[in-house]
């Protein structure tokens, strides 16, 4: 499973960290946000270092639709009432001139990256939700516009447009602007202490650290964990679907997205909070949709993201904790982590320049009211129920009764594991409890992948790492 963006561009490898280095600047992780935060950082005379756990764009950056937008989602009537108007205006406005950099930045380098300029759309089955959102990003200054004339093969009563969004080909952008950056591949972050940062077989002392890694993997302080949690999204491209005149995405409890890339079409949705997917199924129903709304089509590609969200919607950006003045974060983009990868560069940039931004208080990482407590209780009941599920829960079979190319949580030489059969009957065993915290992971057949419901750590069915907060695999001893 490798998405359109893998499979149409390569990017050269870089060499590992092999020695311990001194910087001006540290960002870990070499996705979009960390690489153009190192761009913007380097282009104001910082001398940058970035440290990668595997390749250059090889983690979200690579799975995401690339829609480069200040719609996101039914959100503005939301940000108004929670946060009030001026912040929700100011949060609008920093996504509007994050969508208007790109587009300078790209005409301006003359990055060829397959950059368009496209209309963004909202739809619903509520005309009234609609309405209300409508008028809602209309009283911050965003370019919204109610409309019911959207070609869509779902149904719908209404949709919300925003004017002058765009998409593009990341990996095609990142590989150009990535060139005069100092990257260090397959070097993964270990440990942070104060100023410096240690990977496997060297380490970079520096003045500000960036985490820029997707969910941080430093607990406390921070408690990012507490904070947020991770969900799953299936896409499919598909050919001879014809075009969809924008970008769309579904409101409600099944939502479709839809955009056009080339003569491909694709049609994301079947999201579901990482860890519970233990059913399967997601790319075979969105399939069957496909089929039923565009029976002439044949599927090119398939893949899926993970996205961290916050309680609030809001994106977690800058100083890392209280007593870590060095320490930066870029978190929490939801499923929007193109635009908010330029919000990210752009604010991070000011505040290490000691440059005034008017948007620092919106994503500030320290924010707290009280609508963050039922977030924080639960993801803190998530956790818990992980752990009792791995302490407690006994396992319903054997790996003798594990059926051909299944998975799941079975008695192995009298203990508990996580165990994969394949076809052949081969079997791979793995530690059922997650590194970053202990909780029990769950089998995903989707992807033949060990997920974690509390924090979203991923490994592959032999224990290797995929994704983070953990740091290390899951071999069973």
């Amino acid at each position: 499973m490798e998405s359109v963006w893998s499979k149409t561009c390569s990017i050269s490898k870089r060499e590992s960290l092999k020695r311990d280095i001194q910087t001006e600047i540290a960002v870990i992780g070499a996705g979009m946000a960390g690489i153009l935060t190192a761009y913007y950082l380097q282009k104001a005379g910082k001398k940058v270092v970035v440290l990668e756990a595997a390749r250059i764009a090889s983690g979200q950056t690579r799975n995401t639709t690339a829609k480069i937008t200040s719609l996101h989602g039914m959100i503005y009537r939301e940000l108004t009432d929670s946060l009030g108007e001026e912040r929700a205006r100011l949060y609008g406005q920093a996504n509007e001139e994050a969508v208007a950099e790109y587009k300078r930045l790209i005409e301006e380098q003359k990055i060829s990256c397959d950059f368009e300029e496209q209309d963004a759309y909202i739809y619903s089955e509520s005309r009234k939700d609609m309405e209300q959102e409508a008028l809602a990003a209309e009283n911050l200054g965003l370019p919204a516009q109610l409309i019911t004339d959207l070609k869509l093969p779902v149904p719908f009563q209404a949709a919300v447009r925003f004017s002058h969004q765009a998409q593009f080909h990341p990996l095609k952008f990142i590989k150009e602007i990535s060139e005069s950056l100092t990257i260090y591949e397959n070097s993964m972050a270990k440990e942070v202490e104060d100023h410096v940062v240690k990977t496997d077989e060297g380490s970079v002392r520096a003045d500000q650290i960036i985490f820029a890694c997707h969910f941080p993997f430093i607990n406390f302080p921070g408690m990012y964990f507490a904070k947020m949690h991770q969900e799953r999204s299936y896409v499919i491209a598909l050919e001879q679907a014809g075009h969809i005149n924008g970008m769309a995405i579904g409101q409600g409890e099944h939502p479709y997205s839809f955009r056009n890339y080339k003569q491909l079409l694709f049609v994301g949705g079947e999201n579901h909070r990482t860890g519970e997917n233990t059913e399967g199924g997601r790319y075979h129903a969105l399939k069957m949709r496909a089929k039923e709304w565009f029976p002439e089509s044949r599927e090119a590609a398939c893949w899926s993201a993970q996205d961290c969200m916050t309680g609030d919607h809001v994106p977690y950006i800058g100083q890392y904790a209280a007593g870590k003045p060095d320490w930066y974060v870029a978190t929490g983009f939801g499923k929007w982590g193109m635009t908010h990868s330029m919000v990210s560069a752009l604010l991070l940039r000011d505040l290490i320049l000691g440059k005034e931004n008017p948007y620092a208080e919106v994503f500030d990482p320290g924010r707290f009211s009280m609508e963050n407590i039922p977030e924080m209780a639960g993801e803190g009941g998530q956790a818990v129920k992980g752990l009792v599920r791995r302490i407690f829960q006994i396992p319903d079979e054997t790996v003798k009764e594990l059926e051909a190319d299944h998975g799941g949580i079975v008695e192995l030489d009298g203990e508990k594991a996580g165990v994969y059969k394949d076809k052949e009957g081969n079997v791979y065993a793995v530690d059922i409890r997650c590194p970053h915290m202990g909780c029990q992971l769950e089998w995903n057949p989707d992807e033949k992948s060990w997920d974690c419901p509390c924090h979203g750590s991923r490994f592959d069915y032999q224990g290797n790492l995929i994704s983070n907060p953990a740091q290390e695999g899951i071999a069973h001893e």
